[in-house]
């Protein structure tokens, strides 16, 4: 028996009546495997299906056991990155089932909605590793899992003035920013916040961060790609006495003179997409290289 949780939006309405054909496709699977989804998101989808009450059952927490579960991501790449924070450590593997925007982490589109509830039932999918960043701090408290799929961006929390980030890799001064930020990136991150600023993207096998500034004020400011294995130590200065620090988007601010250590953390995350989804084959995909 296949365990499938199933996170998404309750907000996120604009392609209602393709999640209900993927519902109802994952329910008529109902003896081959249990479905579980969260109380809000349990409640949105026995709202478009009514019938699929009896079939979903309620998940109080994340999924704990990693053999023969499967979450799935139903949104865009925000939703996917909320349902990491959810599974955290756990092992278990998630698919995107794009029903958003663009997403990157989405390979798979909802309007397949049919043909992926069967593949997923009959287990024809893979999966591959993804690295994250830990985030640790001195003396400020962090939001709970502190961990970044995507990137950790440190900004300016008043917008009418700069900030000064001073960087360290290990014991070695790497760089004094002033703008608008400084953004670090993991390979899966590369495709999002890090290419709005001009960031190189970066294939997922690669074991490298991507430090790019936002909105710096001198040109000769860079980004710049350095291995995972390095701890990277950010100070900064601002005369509004506060910064912003976003961990995949999650907003919390800070007191300016706190410290912050960045590390590649001790776990991953098991991205699951069809075999035919490489990289590759997402990126001519979605940036319109094919055509």
């Amino acid at each position: 028996m296949q365990n499938i949780f199933l996170y998404g939006n309750p907000t996120q309405t604009s392609r209602i009546n393709e999640v209900r054909e993927f519902l109802i496709a994952l329910t008529a699977a109902a003896g081959n495997v249990r479905l579980h989804a969260e109380p809000d998101y349990r409640d949105f989808l026995i709202r478009i299906l009514p019938t699929a009450a009896s079939s979903i059952e309620k998940a109080a927490a994340a999924p704990d056991e990693p053999n023969n579960t499967l979450a799935l991501s139903i949104g865009g790449d925000g939703t996917f990155l909320t349902t990491a924070n959810r599974i955290g450590r756990s092992g278990v593997p998630i698919m995107g089932i794009n029903a958003g925007h663009l997403g990157y982490l989405s390979a798979s589109n909802i309007s397949d909605a049919v043909t992926i509830a069967e593949r997923i039932v009959k287990g024809d999918y893979t999966t591959e590793p993804r690295t994250l960043i830990s985030v640790f701090s001195s003396g400020a408290q962090l939001p709970g899992n502190a961990h970044a799929l995507n990137e950790v961006a440190i900004l300016k929390q008043d917008t009418a003035s700069m900030i000064t980030i001073e960087a360290r890799i290990g014991d070695s001064p790497l760089a004094t920013y002033t703008g608008d930020g400084l953004l670090i990136s993991t390979p899966t991150g590369s495709t999002g916040y890090n290419l709005s600023v001009g960031g190189p993207i970066i294939s997922p096998r690669c074991s490298d961060w991507v430090i790019s500034p936002v909105a710096a004020h001198s040109l000769s400011m860079r980004p710049l790609v350095v291995p995972d294995s390095i701890s990277l130590h950010i100070s900064c200065r601002s005369r509004s006495g506060s910064m912003m620090l976003a961990i995949d988007g999650r907003s919390t601010p800070l007191p300016i003179d706190t410290r912050l250590e960045l590390r590649k953390a001790d776990f991953e995350i098991k991205v699951a997409h069809f075999p035919e989804q490489s990289f590759v084959h997402t990126l001519r995909h979605k940036l319109h290289w094919a055509e």
